[in-house]
């Protein structure tokens, strides 16, 4: 591959073949221990808010249309302040010149901030627009903290190391342990929440003492990358970089493959998040059932197969091109979505064709799982791409695209849930579910008359609204991981080829550099002499 540049680098990163010492082998392994359990923690949260805080103002705040549509105007317009605070986020990370580092003062500060956001969001007794109010005041609030420590968590990974398969490592490590963190909240909070398991007799104050639980949590587990991982930091002795607008526009624009990645990892996080983003939920919540143990096994069964994929995915890249990997994931997406269509409307409403259901979900997971694995790694390796073209890795700025675009994707995915929510009426059926909760968290009926009721409500729903949800959480993530799919095999140029070459010119000048750094000092002290 052609040199693209001229412009000279300094960065003393492990290279692929590089031999290894004692003393960066025992580094290599504690960061492969240290920094993956760092994200347990922080996916709980992030479950936690992006996942659950739709269902719990669903069944515990009354709404009109008007009130659904001016949440969701919040959700979008928190995205679109992300997508200016993302990248902002990741230039005032490169700018940062700590004793600590640069990604480690904002792993603390913005996880410690999140938790205290976290446990506002859900003990909260507000109705009606004072309401509306207040979310979008948390909502904007959560979006700074948790950029703060997400764009410093991932973009360690590069800072880490050069090393591929030492990169998927890490990215199938920490990936793994992000499936720990939001597996275990996903069976479990919808268990204590909803129906006879709910903490404290209601889904108000079971939400409450769970977000309590995780915001204790989170700070924990981020100990763990904090004192333990160890990351390269030649660039502190850099000059600060100024912050300005210039800098990130012309990262993006000067690199082509992160630019397409920007589009594809987008389109493939519509596709992935949707089930979760609250049209799973009340599908199943409607088609077999007020019962927080079927979600709970929706949830858990959905991704087990991905955390065998986290674990295996090292050693299938070894084996396999990340473009074939993408073609086994896009058939299990076709299949699964197959058999989650036969289970929902060809077999009847029991745990028969409840395990149908599931089962398809769990395939069409283990497939967009996959894209996200594969993106993660695609993204990432623009760095050494950035480096090769302008003599800048801007690590910070690029792994900052990925939850930019992640909360991009979830802001589509709201308005996605709410207009089918309205299309299918389901919002009439939830404004009655959450007047027996608010009753039972106030005292005024009985545990067992909170069930009744909402057993009731749950009765009236039409097969035509159950269908309606299904059709949306299937057909949609078919069609856009095919859209992904498609843009990926043929845009995306850095394959496992592609990437080692570019990563051997570097060394190659890195070699040069030092020799002529070399050669000038011998000029200097032959001169003097």
């Amino acid at each position: 591959m052609a040199d693209l540049t001229q412009k000279p680098i300094d960065h003393n990163v492990d290279a692929p073949g590089e031999p290894i010492s004692e003393r960066k082998r025992k580094k290599r392994e504690k960061n492969l221990i240290y920094y993956p359990l760092g994200t347990i923690g922080r996916d709980m949260m992030y479950y936690l808010f992006t996942s659950c805080l739709f269902t719990y103002i669903m069944l515990t705040k009354q709404l009109t249309n008007s009130q659904l549509l001016a949440i969701t105007a919040i959700m979008v317009a928190a995205r679109i302040f992300d997508a200016l605070n993302d990248p902002i986020m990741g230039n005032i990370i490169e700018r940062t010149r700590t004793k600590w580092g640069k990604f480690k003062p904002w792993l603390l500060a913005g996880v410690l901030s999140t938790s205290v956001v976290i446990f506002l969001a859900f003990n909260t007794s507000l109705q009606g627009w004072a309401f509306i109010v207040f979310f979008g005041i948390i909502y904007f609030a959560y979006s700074i903290t948790y950029t703060m420590h997400d764009i410093a968590y991932w973009g360690m990974i590069p800072a880490m190391s050069r090393d591929a398969d030492l990169r998927n490592q890490y990215t199938s490590r920490a990936t793994f342990c992000a499936g720990i963190g939001s597996t275990l909240a996903s069976f479990l909070i919808p268990m204590l929440t909803v129906g006879k398991g709910a903490l404290g007799g209601s889904a108000g104050k079971a939400y409450g003492i769970i977000a309590l639980v995780i915001a204790i949590l989170g700070p924990l587990f981020i100990l763990f990358p904090l004192l333990g991982a160890k990351e390269h930091r030649d660039e502190l002795a850099e000059p600060k970089s100024k912050l300005n607008f210039k800098r990130i526009l012309r990262t993006i624009t000067q690199n082509d493959q992160l630019r397409w990645m920007i589009l594809i990892f987008l389109i493939q996080q519509i596709g992935n998040s949707l089930v979760f983003g609250g049209i799973g939920t009340y599908f199943v919540y409607f088609r077999f059932g007020y019962a927080g143990g079927l979600y709970s096994i929706f949830s858990i069964v959905g991704v087990a197969a991905t955390a065998v994929l986290m674990l295996i995915f090292p050693a299938l890249s070894r084996k396999f091109a990340r473009r074939q990997l993408m073609t086994f994931g896009i058939i299990m997406v076709a299949v699964g979505s197959v058999v989650e269509l036969i289970g929902g409307i060809l077999l009847p409403g029991n745990m028969f064709g409840f395990a149908v259901v599931t089962i398809g979900y769990m395939l069409v997971n283990l497939g967009l799982y996959g894209f996200y694995l594969i993106m993660m790694i695609s993204i990432v390796n623009t760095v050494e791409y950035n480096e090769l073209k302008t003599g800048h890795r801007n690590e910070a700025i690029i792994t900052s695209m990925r939850p930019l675009l992640t909360k991009m994707g979830s802001a589509i995915v709201a308005a996605f849930t709410s207009l089918t929510f309205i299309i299918f009426k389901v919002v009439e059926k939830t404004n009655a579910i959450a007047d027996f909760e608010q009753q039972a968290e106030l005292g005024k009926i009985t545990d067992e008359a909170r069930l009744d009721g909402i057993n009731g409500v749950i009765g009236t729903v039409g097969s035509w609204q159950t269908t309606g949800l299904l059709l949306a959480m299937v057909i949609i993530p078919l069609v856009f991981g095919f859209v992904s799919y498609i843009l990926y095999q043929k845009f995306y140029k850095l394959d496992e080829k592609t990437y080692e070459e570019i990563c051997t010119q570097l060394e190659e000048r890195k070699a040069a550099e030092v020799a002529e750094v070399s050669e000038a000092s011998e000029a200097v002290v032959n001169k003097a002499e």
